[in-house]
């Protein structure tokens, strides 16, 4: 049955932003702020995503927060060869690229259907569409994170929720400078049709804009910005 539309205007929305302390989800939480969301950013000491007892103590203390759009940003993507995925790398990334999002969902988005409105936004990654070396166990937890999208738009889309994934591309971060010399980023630079890497301001727009009252039909998508990488 279709909720009645919440009433609130964006300016008065509440919104839950994890992994907001640098690149990309410091931008979405700057673009929030700036739309005037009311935007909660935990930081690692509160929040310990790769931790189920440090997530449930958080989801139980702030149950009333009143969430009416949750980015699930925060991830990790510990390299390895696939025969050399060790069990602790394997259970690290899917409780923070994966379990975390679904609990915060599960937390949340009951609240958003009572209320009639409410947006959820995953931050994916182009490799859950294309994959390289090394990268079997995050395009694996990413991939599956695009599939619980799609689970969550179907169950609370009649509530008036809309959920999608945001799947970026290289993205000029700090990180991406430190795990990369000029030269390497010289060269992946000519591998994407833009010919740069896109900036976390950009892919923040974006995400502005699915989380927000103008987006009212689009839901369930992996919305991928990388330049046209994956064109090619």
């Amino acid at each position: 049955m279709n909720q009645a539309p919440s009433t609130k205007h964006q300016a008065q929305r509440v919104a839950l932003v994890t992994g907001a302390a640098r690149g990309i989800g410091a931008a979405i939480a700057a673009e929030l702020t700036a739309a005037g969301c009311h935007v909660v950013t935990p930081t690692r000491a509160e929040l310990d995503l790769a931790s189920p007892a440090s997530l449930d103590a958080w989801v139980a203390a702030n149950a009333g927060l009143g969430v009416d759009i949750l980015i699930n940003n925060a991830g990790i993507n510990v390299l390895r060869p696939l025969p050399e995925i060790e069990s602790a790398a394997w259970t690290a990334m899917t409780q923070t690229n994966l379990t975390s999002p679904l609990r915060l969902i599960q937390a949340f988005a009951p609240g958003m259907a009572a209320r009639g409105w409410g947006r959820i936004l995953n931050v994916s990654t182009i490799f859950s569409l294309v994959t390289k070396e090394r990268r079997a166990a995050y395009s694996m937890t990413k991939a599956a994170l695009n599939a619980l999208t799609r689970s969550a738009a179907v169950e609370f889309g009649p509530a008036g929720v809309l959920v999608n994934s945001l799947a970026p591309g290289y993205v000029d971060t700090a990180l991406t400078r430190q795990n990369n010399s000029p030269e390497a980023i010289a060269a992946l630079t000519g591998t994407i049709p833009l010919r740069r890497l896109a900036q976390p301001a950009e892919l923040a727009r974006t995400a502005a804009f699915l989380v927000s009252e103008a987006n009212t039909y689009l839901t369930g998508q992996t919305i991928v910005v990388d330049g046209g990488f994956t064109c090619l």
